[in-house]
């Protein structure tokens, strides 16, 4: 009798959480490879606003992370800094997004000494856009490769941090 009712209770406490998640989340589809994202624009820790429509002409890695200064967003940023110079070489621009300040996102940087700008989704537009899933105003692990027109080449859910950037630099030397 004990063990049913422990088991009721903890059932009608995670309900509103489940209801609540369901309710607020971005359920939708993730973009496929050959959309086309739209100019996007936000603020990147430095108070620059950065727009994806003026990196047409180049190759872009947009990834989005949950939050600032976790282990596993840590660890993904961070490759792609050690990776920065083959990044360069290739031609491909890094853009790294997520919730919270910018001034969150400047700290972030300026510890991790991260060459690319991340930007604040404050409002979830970048993500809308991408289809990322968002749970309690919190993106999940994606990433997106485009083409030089802005089309989503190669789409990458749930990502290994570590390997990543690897994994980003192989597929964008195959982009024409």
């Amino acid at each position: 009798m004990k063990k049913k009712l422990v088991a009721l209770l903890a059932l009608l406490l995670l309900l509103p959480a489940g209801w609540y998640a369901a309710r607020h989340s971005n359920l939708g589809s993730v973009k496929s490879a050959g959309v086309e994202v739209g100019d996007l624009h936000a603020t990147d820790g430095d108070g620059k606003e950065q727009r994806l429509g003026e990196l047409r002409g180049s190759k872009v890695v947009v990834f989005f992370y949950p939050r600032d200064e976790t282990p596993g967003c840590t660890t993904e940023a961070c490759a792609f800094r050690d990776q920065w110079a083959r990044f360069e070489e290739a031609g491909v621009k890094v853009i790294g997004v997520s919730g919270g300040s910018t001034s969150g996102k400047a700290q972030f940087a300026k510890k991790q000494k991260l060459p690319f700008p991340l930007v604040t989704d404050e409002n979830l537009a970048w993500a809308r856009a991408f289809g990322v899933r968002v749970v309690f105003g919190i993106p999940s692990r994606t990433s997106f490769l485009l083409d030089r027109e802005g089309r989503i080449s190669k789409v990458y859910e749930n990502v290994d941090p570590a390997i990543h950037a690897d994994e980003v630099l192989k597929d964008a030397a195959a982009i024409q």
